[in-house]
């Protein structure tokens, strides 16, 4: 499976926290049960095509396995719109934390318009704001929120501290998912789950 690879340039990592304590922010976004048998965390870009490759197989797994199985997501911006997507799936969750779900599915399913465009993309992620039946205002708060962009660089900041070099990248209970494949992700929820 292809993965989207890092950008060029030398990046500063923070060095305070330990590892294992940066895959999961106390206000990460989840889907299932904070108590479930099995967590994977996400490090995606909402630009990657190989993120949008696999999303509909991950959310198999998720309603596969579940209550057993829960996912988090982090940001981790490797493209020229990846900060203004996360703009509009945080937008999304401040309606709704449901809703951030759906704007993730939905940037993924509209992302050969928007993606790979070397020029921001606003007008595009405000018509979307729009046919996801999202405030267009708010929408455009986020995108130039500066908080959002301290939010996505936090989450590529922990990526790098616990080396993610591209996306997506898993981790599962806390391990990292070597091979990137669909069959690897549901070996190591069985054995999460064992």
């Amino acid at each position: 499976m292809l993965v989207c690879p890092p950008k060029t340039g030398r990046d500063e990592v923070e060095s305070q926290a330990r590892p294992r304590e940066r895959l999961i922010r106390a206000d990460s976004p989840a889907l299932g049960p904070a108590d479930a048998k099995v967590t994977i965390v996400e490090f995606f870009d909402p630009e990657c095509e190989a993120c949008r490759a696999i999303e509909s197989d991950l959310m198999k797994l998720l309603e596969k396995y579940g209550g057993e199985v829960r996912l988090v997501a982090r940001y981790f911006p490797l493209h020229t719109n990846s900060v203004l997507a996360a703009g509009l799936i945080e937008a999304a969750a401040q309606e709704d934390e449901a809703k951030r779900w759906r704007a993730r599915d939905y940037l993924f399913t509209k992302q050969s318009e928007w993606g790979e465009q070397q020029t921001p993309q606003t007008s595009k992620f405000l018509d979307y704001a729009a046919n996801l039946g999202l405030d267009r205002e708010q929408v455009q708060r986020s995108l130039d929120s500066e908080d959002v962009r301290k939010l996505v660089e936090r989450d590529r900041q922990d990526g790098l501290a616990v080396g993610v070099s591209g996306t997506p990248t898993f981790f599962v209970n806390g391990q990292r998912l070597e091979q990137l494949s669909v069959q690897a992700l549901e070996a190591a929820i069985q054995q999460g789950l064992e």
